[in-house]
């Protein structure tokens, strides 16, 4: 490597000697564990070609992107960073991607580009600290759910625990295992489409639906088929609608997990039970208060205006009460 400085990186607490330099871009390779090309170019399920992953990022529009602002500036401000000795780009792949597309039309302006070389021996966890630290504690151009395939990767195929994924990046365990869980759940239901993460996230971090699930253990398989069809159109339907379903329970929960009710009904019988809890609710906590040894004993001690007012006010609630039980005894 002539003409290369030699730089410092800190990374898990240890410098890490690294070189730095301009070099054929063409001798570069992309990485393919890179967890935004994984999500990208492996939505087929197949391994993709160096070429397959070029065609497939120069349609993207950051990459487009890229190509005017690296024109702009006459090259790269930040380095794309390589492992040494197999030349394959650990991050910066759009980057270079980018480059490609320059140099097809000036292969001499744009054949080489500025690198980070990292050492050959370096272990596989520091690049994936690396990576994280990049992309999930610093920058935020990863989707949620490229940072779940990420991590997901790191704990199945490198077997990291969560709690040591947790302090790797900075996140807690809960975050991580939340995130790795909600990826298993896509993988497991067959989902490919990234766009519809969002979905599975209100799905199963809701507490209440936790327990539907635990109840109705089809009740997975219905709301995967639900997201996938458009029935449930917006992740804030699952947050807010079928939550209502499962806090409503009972005959409204067991019909809509036996599909004897749609969502939009099932959302609307949830809605309607839910006015009569409201009242009952109102009641119930009135009742707790007006029967509440403390309550009779601050009554028992009033005198003069106040006392009388609140007499005033009980008599109106007896007629009330009496009122409504004749005409709800009735109904």
């Amino acid at each position: 490597m002539e003409n290369f400085t030699e730089e410092k990186l800190t990374l898990k607490g240890q410098e890490i000697s690294v070189k730095v330099g301009a070099v054929n871009q063409s001798d570069l390779k992309f990485y393919l564990e890179n967890p935004r090309l994984y999500s990208l170019v492996r939505a087929e399920g197949q391994e993709p070609t160096q070429e397959d992953i070029q065609e497939i990022l120069s349609k993207k529009d950051h990459v487009k992107q890229l190509v005017k602002s690296i024109q702009e500036n006459g090259g790269l401000i930040d380095p794309v960073i390589v492992l040494s000795g197999k030349n394959i780009v650990i991050e910066g792949n759009s980057r270079l991607a980018a480059y490609r597309i320059l140099s097809e039309k000036d292969p001499v302006k744009w054949g080489k580009i500025k690198a980070k070389f990292l050492p050959e021996d370096i272990p596989e966890s520091s690049i994936f600290a690396l990576l994280g630290e990049y992309h999930i504690i610093g920058k935020t151009d990863w989707a949620p759910y490229e940072q779940a395939g990420y991590l997901y990767r790191r704990h199945i195929n490198h077997q990291i625990e969560i709690p040591v994924l947790a302090t790797e990046i900075g996140l807690s365990t809960r975050t991580v295992g939340h995130l790795v869980h909600v990826y298993q759940f896509m993988l497991d239901s067959g989902e490919r489409d990234v766009n519809r993460w969002s979905y599975y996230d209100e799905y199963l971090k809701s507490n209440k639906i936790n327990k539907a699930r635990e109840e109705y253990p089809e009740l997975d398989k219905l709301i995967v088929e639900k997201i996938k069809s458009g029935e449930i159109p917006k992740a804030i339907d699952i947050r807010e609608g079928l939550q209502k379903i499962c806090d409503a329970g009972g005959k409204t929960l067991h019909k809509f997990a036996h599909k004897q009710m749609d969502f939009e009904d099932s959302l609307q019988a949830a809605e309607h039970r839910g006015v009569g809890d409201q009242a009952f609710q109102r009641l119930k906590k009135f009742r707790d208060w007006i029967v509440d040894i403390n309550t009779e004993t601050d009554l028992s001690e009033l005198n003069g205006d106040a006392k009388k007012r609140c007499i005033f006010e009980l008599e109106k609630i007896r007629k009330k009460t009496d009122s409504i039980i004749i005409k709800l005894t009735k109904s």
